[in-house]
C-alpha cells in the first residue's frame, strides 16, 4: 500500500518490449532502498523491482498493466513519480493508494490561479462514478484532493510544492495520466448493490 505521497521522482533509462509486456530500467537514488522483489509505485502503478543496483532498479510490466496504464508511450529520458510502500507505524499523510490503475485520464487543460495551477482532467464515466468533490484522487501516483467533478472530467489543484517534487509540474494538455480512484468508494459501490 502507498500513500500517494512521492518521494522522489525517476528517469527512465531503458524500455525492452516484448509479446508478453515490456522491462523497464529507472534510474533513481531511491534504489539505495530497494531490495530485489521489493514493490514501487511507478507513476501510480505499483511493480516489483526484478534486479537493482547503485544507481537504479528493473521492472517487469505484464501486457495488463500496460493495456490499462499510461506506461506505454514512455521512454529513454522520460521522468516518472516513485515511491516506496508506506510501513507499518509511518504516518499516512496523503491517502490509501493500492498502486492499482483504474484507468488513464486525459489533461484538458492546465491554469494558473494565485500560487496554485489549476488542472482539469477528462476521464471514463465508469471511473468517474467514483470522484467526489473534496474527495482523494491518486493521478500518476500523486494523492490529490478533487476540486470540481462534472459528467466530463474533474480538477484538482496542484500547490508549489507538488508541482516540483513531481512530474505533474510539467503536465500539458494531452497528456495521459494514471488514475486511482478512492478504494472506499468502490467497496461501498459493492455493499450497497448487494444489499438491494
Amino acid at each position: 500500500m502507498f500513500t500517494g505521497l512521492v518521494e522522489a521522482k525517476g528517469t527512465i533509462a531503458r524500455v525492452d518490449p516484448d509479446g508478453d509486456g515490456a522491462r523497464f530500467e529507472v534510474r533513481t537514488p531511491l534504489a539505495a532502498s530497494l531490495t530485489e522483489g521489493a514493490s514501487v509505485a511507478v507513476n501510480g502503478v505499483c511493480l516489483t523491482a526484478t534486479s537493482v543496483n547503485g544507481g537504479g532498479f528493473t521492472a517487469d510490466v505484464m501486457a495488463e498493466t500496460l493495456r490499462r496504464s499510461s506506461l506505454t508511450p514512455l521512454g529513454p529520458g522520460d521522468e516518472v513519480n516513485l515511491e516506496l510502500p508506506v510501513r507499518a507505524g509511518a504516518p499516512l499523510g496523503g491517502h490509501m493508494v493500492q498502486g492499482h490503475v483504474d484507468g488513464v485520464g486525459t489533461v484538458e487543460s492546465v491554469r494558473d490561479e494565485g500560487f496554485a495551477r489549476i488542472m482539469r482532467i477528462a476521464c471514463d464515466g465508469s471511473l468517474l462514478r467514483y470522484v467526489v468533490e473534496k474527495g482523494s484522487i491518486a493521478v500518476d501516483g500523486v494523492s490529490l484532493t478533487v476540486t470540481a467533478v462534472d459528467n466530463g472530467g474533474f480538477e484538482v489543484s496542484l500547490i508549489p510544492e507538488t508541482l516540483e517534487r513531481t512530474t505533474l509540474g510539467g503536465a500539458e494538455a494531452g497528456r495521459l495520466v494514471n488514475l486511482e480512484a478512492d478504494v472506499l468508494a468502490k467497496y461501498v459501490e459493492k455493499l450497497v448493490a448487494r444489499s438491494d
